[in-house]
């Protein structure tokens, strides 16, 4: 009998396998038909054609007419529909809401459902950030191809965490070195540090041969960054600083060290008549001069204009905190932020938010101007600063670029294309021509048109494959629940 049962298992296993031998093996071609390309080249939208997609790649491109499709391809019709390359968000901190469930479960869903699928990560813990890269690359989680710096240099005491602390050449010199043997792609400097620091920290960067990127520290001039070969500059930090005709007296009065006597009237007078005369001692041309030295240096802006409406300078009227996203936050993050907002804007007044609200016009003619002049510009949102919701407010930095003076088409660019091309990525992503990886955005809408019609997502292609809108929504709904839990 049991030799019996012995002989029937062996046969029942070799059965199975041989079943499982002779089945079809999975559809790697993926072919979306009858599609408006908006390929971001800069070429013009291409009516009815056809993307054919296999192992990660694009492989053919073509009319719809006369393109080959693989017999065994998944046909995609997309007739009415856009097809745009997959989003880089420039700016975002993927760990910026608690570890090791925010950045997996609450931060990557929603970006993927928003079609992003690239970010520069601009300051993460490398112990949480390292193994989610490794796992996305390797295939074990869906998830944006990731840039980072790991921790970020400032001074004492740092802005945030996780930061290394530099207060000298020397000690710039051995954390370059270190993040460098830790394969970050790139140095993140914050606004504190000191001069000495941060000169040390450039010419540090340029013995290892790794770019910097950040805010111009406030003891340093953005002259001066665009010249030490800082490649990006964040936030506008120190740009209008820099536009101002007395450049140097507004640096002395942000140097003013806060005194035990100093009440927190006197320091918002303080900040208030700050922030006034950068407007009121705005000149022309030092921003011709300073804008000039950036195209010239090659330095590169993110200016996170979603940060500066929703952060820095919002009105009353426009209460992030009644955003219906909320639902997708953690419930402690949730919390901070509005205690966050509402320890800053407490006892604000009426002629506090006109300021604002004026500072962030100027600054949206600033990147008009910037853009106007060749001034190369990336699409960065912040996120997970708060109520920055990830994935969906890139959407917003688009429209508000565009409200800057940039097309649709150069938003779309400050969201692909040149991220790519600041990144040393361009030839294998960015737009959409063959051979690239298949990163895609379908959309129901044209956004060269409206670029508003960039969140009328039908689908996502990420490395060739394709998640329809059920998968999209599945993502949030991940997400929502997770929020709920924490």
């Amino acid at each position: 009998m049991k030799k019996l049962l012995v002989v029937t298992l062996l046969f029942v296993l070799a059965a199975g396998s041989f079943a499982w031998s002779c089945k079809k093996p999975p559809k790697i071609n993926l072919a979306i038909t009858h599609v408006t390309l908006i390929d971001a080249t800069g070429s013009p939208a291409q009516p009815d054609m056809t993307v054919v997609i296999a192992n990660q790649k694009i492989t053919a491109i073509g009319p719809t007419r006369s393109t080959r499709i693989p017999d065994d391809a998944e046909i995609v019709d997309a007739t009415g529909k856009f097809l745009i390359p997959g989003l880089t968000d420039a700016h975002i901190h993927l760990t910026g809401a608690g570890e090791p469930g925010g950045s997996r479960e609450f931060i990557v869903p929603l970006l993927l459902a928003n079609g992003i699928t690239t970010v520069r990560d601009m300051g993460s813990y490398l112990e949480s950030i390292l193994p989610l890269r490794k796992d996305i690359q390797d295939g074990k989680r869906l998830g944006p191809r990731i840039f980072t710096p790991g921790p970020y240099l400032d001074g004492s005491p740092p802005s945030f965490q996780p930061s290394f602390v530099v207060t000298n050449a020397v000690q710039a010199s051995e954390d370059v070195h270190a993040l460098v043997e830790r394969k970050v792609d790139f140095i993140k400097v914050q606004s504190r540090l000191a001069r000495d620091a941060y000169f040390g920290i450039a010419d540090a960067c340029h013995r290892e041969h790794i770019p910097f990127v950040g805010h111009v520290p406030d003891a340093v001039t953005a002259s001066e960054a665009s010249d030490a070969g800082q490649k990006s500059i964040e936030h506008l930090t120190g740009v209008l600083r820099a536009c101002s005709s007395n450049e140097r007296r507004l640096m002395g009065l942000q140097f003013v060290i806060p005194t035990m006597q100093e009440t927190p009237t006197q320091s918002r007078d303080r900040q208030f008549a700050l922030q006034n005369q950068l407007l009121t001692t705005y000149s022309e041309e030092k921003a011709s001069q300073l804008i000039a030295q950036f195209v010239k240096n090659q330095t590169w802006q993110t200016p996170t204009l979603i940060l500066l409406k929703n952060d820095a300078y919002p009105t009353p009227e426009s209460d992030p905190s009644r955003d219906e996203r909320s639902k997708y936050v953690p419930q402690q993050l949730l919390e901070t932020w509005k205690k966050g907002i509402a320890d800053r804007d407490k006892s604000a007044t009426p002629q506090e938010y006109e300021l604002r609200s004026k500072l962030l016009q100027k600054s949206l003619q600033l990147v008009g101007k910037m853009q106007a002049a060749g001034v190369r510009i990336m699409a960065g949102t912040d996120s997970s600063a708060p109520y920055i919701f990830p994935g969906s407010s890139l959407h917003e930095e688009l429209f508000l670029l565009v409200q800057a003076g940039l097309t649709p088409l150069q938003a779309l660019q400050a969201a692909s294309k040149n991220p790519a091309e600041f990144l040393g990525i361009l030839k294998s992503q960015g737009t959409i021509e063959q051979n690239k990886f298949a990163d895609l955005l379908l959309l129901n809408g044209n956004p060269l048109d409206d670029i508003k019609n960039s969140r009328k997502i039908d689908a996502v292609v990420l490395h060739g494959k394709f998640l329809n809108r059920a998968s999209l929504d599945a993502l949030e709904s991940s997400a929502e629940k997770y929020a709920t839990t924490r």
